[in-house]
Formats: C-alpha cells, structure tokens, sequence
C-alpha cells in the first residue's frame, strides 16, 4: 500500500514542480530595482487562472498524501 502512495506522491510532486515553474509571469529580479512602476496586484485570465487552481489542487492532494504516507509508516 505504501507504494502506491509514494508513487503518487513522486507523480504529484513533479506535476506540482512543473506547475509552480509554468507560473513565471513577473518573477525575476528586474523587479527589485524599482524598474516596473507596475501595479502589485495583476488581474489572472484564462489559462494562468487555471494554472493558479491546478497549484492550489496539487498541493491539497500532495500534503494529503504525505500525511497518509506518515500515518500508515507510523
């Protein structure tokens, strides 16, 4: 049984991996200097919009399975 979740957890990790790096829009260090008078807050449509949720569910399913995986080797 503890295999099956740390497969899972190995698949789910790496789709959480990928999902954070997918979400690059406006990280860099260009930003701390003061360069981009932008607003703080920008506004998700569309397909960032649904990478934001995909994050937020991996990351539910992957403390979820790590708290499984604890209980059951404990």
């Amino acid at each position: 049984m503890t295999q099956y979740i740390d497969i899972a957890l190995i698949i789910t990790s790496l789709a959480l991996i990928a999902s954070v790096v997918l979400q690059n829009k406006g990280v860099g260090l260009g930003g701390l200097t003061g360069a981009e008078t932008g607003g703080v807050f920008t506004a998700r449509r569309g397909i960032e919009k649904t990478l934001f949720w995909i994050t937020i569910v991996l990351s539910v399913i992957f403390i979820a399975l790590t708290l499984t995986a604890v209980l059951l080797r404990g």
